[in-house]
């Protein structure tokens, strides 16, 4: 019960200081004074809608909720499919209104961007130059396992939760885990054979070291191998067979 008062308190700090929830918390509560000043007609009308836009909405969060492995995926989903109802019911309404929800969230859209999962977990913070002379030197741990993102990009933030949790895990004396975000350092990307057009389409990139020489990654060097389905640990920790390595570990390999 604790943990759930404060996980209740966390998300209410969030929409208050983030602007990205609280834009959004003050754009969906506009609809009730506009929708108090609706036709006694067009309200019974209404009403109807309200109610199946409700319920579709709580199918689908249902189900995105089961099949989303992270929180910052599931509040896109579900804020992607409350504008989209909310749109849809605000037409039946007036047209003008569902013009302006419209703009008002395509406004949102270009001020703010949704937070990434904000911890580390035990992964470093690293710049492109701390990890060439981590890599360089002789004493470094024997895997480096670094992920490559950047926080305008929309697939890192719905995926920026895996990494943290997985270094958790899976950090020991052989194996290290690192970030670096490439939105501050573009120029350094093509160093690392990574690719930032197409919208930045190929992160995250997750590239795996052993003794400074990098014997895995992913996705591909390509941006046409940009993987389509979604970022998961359970991917990760079978691309990477990190359950492999933490037995290495164990085993004093």
């Amino acid at each position: 019960m604790e943990k759930k008062r404060e996980g209740v308190l966390e998300a209410m700090s969030r929409i208050v200081s983030d602007p990205y929830y609280f834009l959004h918390f003050m754009a969906f509560f506009s609809y009730l004074p506009i929708r108090n000043s609706a036709s006694q007609y067009t309200s019974h009308r209404l009403l109807d809608r309200e109610i199946q836009a409700f319920l579709a909405f709580l199918m689908f969060s249902a189900i995105k909720m089961v099949r989303e492995e992270t929180w910052e995926a599931f509040v896109a989903d579900s804020l992607l499919y409350a504008k989209i109802f909310l749109i849809a019911v605000s037409l039946i309404m007036d047209y003008r209104v569902a013009i302006w929800f419209s703009v008002i969230f395509s406004v949102i859209y270009l001020l703010a961007q949704q937070p990434a999962f904000s911890k580390l977990g035990t992964a470093k913070k690293l710049t492109p130059m701390q990890l060439e002379d981590l890599l360089s030197e002789g004493n470094t741990t024997k895997y480096w396992l670094i992920e490559f993102f950047a926080c305008s990009s929309s697939k890192c933030v719905r995926s920026s939760r895996c990494f943290p949790e997985l270094s958790i895990t899976y950090s020991n004396s052989l194996l290290t885990f690192g970030t670096i975000d490439l939105g501050l350092f573009p120029n350094t990307a093509a160093k690392f054979g990574i690719s930032l057009a197409g919208g930045m389409s190929q992160l995250p990139t997750y590239i795996l070291y052993e003794k400074g020489v990098e014997v895995s990654r992913f996705p591909d060097f390509y941006v046409d191998a940009a993987p389509s389905l979604p970022i998961t640990k359970k991917l990760l920790c079978q691309h990477f067979e990190l359950d492999r390595l933490l037995l290495d570990y164990i085993n004093g390999s």
